[in-house]
């Protein structure tokens, strides 16, 4: 090889490693950014977007008899109404299970700013510990606030993890929907929706469910067709309210 080749092929590699650091330590610090501006944009965002919302709710003692008490329970929603949901919740102690990836450190940075605790976990990556530690936070008095459908979904079909923390803990779970007659959908794999400004918003809270202790197979697969049948009843009571089948 000639010189003239060596010194060509030497400045490649050396100018593309140095670029290849810098755009790397560009990218680290544009993401350590993007993780302190997302709880503050998502309370700016929410205050903007839900302030002027007039929330009506439904079947809030079954939330209330709960939260009042101090007792640990179980929140469940569909992953569509999340925003929403998490700008509605406060005043109690929380525990959420956020993905392992690195897109849900954003979700557990807005979540902590919010007083949540989190464990990091999925169906796929790391679900045995999460369930462990969701275990422990509720044995410290937490209330669980757990996406029925995932991360990843299908939309609107339960998995089998909250059925498995309510077994474990023995803590009631209350399903959560709502429904607005102004809202916004976005283009994702459940449509994720927020309600826009002035929308009317509809709650709606079911009656809790108690799961047994010790499941087998049957049973476990018996408790979540239950809490899917009470979503989704809760889904359509909601959208009913605005003429809408679904969102």
């Amino acid at each position: 090889m000639r010189s003239e080749e060596l010194e060509d092929r030497s400045q490649e590699t050396g100018g593309g490693g140095r670029e290849g650091e810098t755009g790397g330590r560009r990218e680290g610090l544009l993401y350590r950014f993007s993780l302190w501006a997302a709880p503050l944009l998502f309370r700016l965002l929410s205050f903007f977007l839900f302030a002027t919302c007039r929330v009506e709710r439904r079947g809030y003692e079954h939330f209330t008899r709960f939260a009042e008490a101090g007792t640990p329970f179980i929140v469940s929603f569909w992953h569509y109404g999340v925003i929403y949901i998490v700008h509605q919740a406060r005043t109690i102690p929380y525990v959420a299970m956020v993905s392992a990836s690195k897109d849900g450190e954003y979700v557990s940075r807005i979540l902590r700013s919010k007083g949540f605790s989190t464990v990091r976990g999925s169906r796929n990556k790391g679900a045995v510990s999460a369930l462990k530690g969701l275990v422990k936070e509720m044995a410290a008095g937490k209330t669980a606030v757990l996406v029925a459908d995932g991360s990843q979904g299908p939309a609107r079909r339960v998995q089998a993890g909250t059925i498995l923390l309510a077994a474990r803990t023995g803590a009631p779970i209350v399903p959560i929907s709502w429904a607005a007659d102004r809202y916004k959908c976005f283009r994702s794999w459940d449509r994720t929706a927020i309600p826009l400004p002035f929308a009317r918003v509809v709650m709606w809270y079911g009656e809790p469910i108690t799961v047994p202790g010790a499941l087998k197979g049957a049973e476990l697969e018996e408790h979540r067709l239950g809490l899917e049948r009470s979503l989704n009843e809760l889904y359509e009571k909601s959208w009913r309210e605005f003429g809408r089948q679904e969102h």
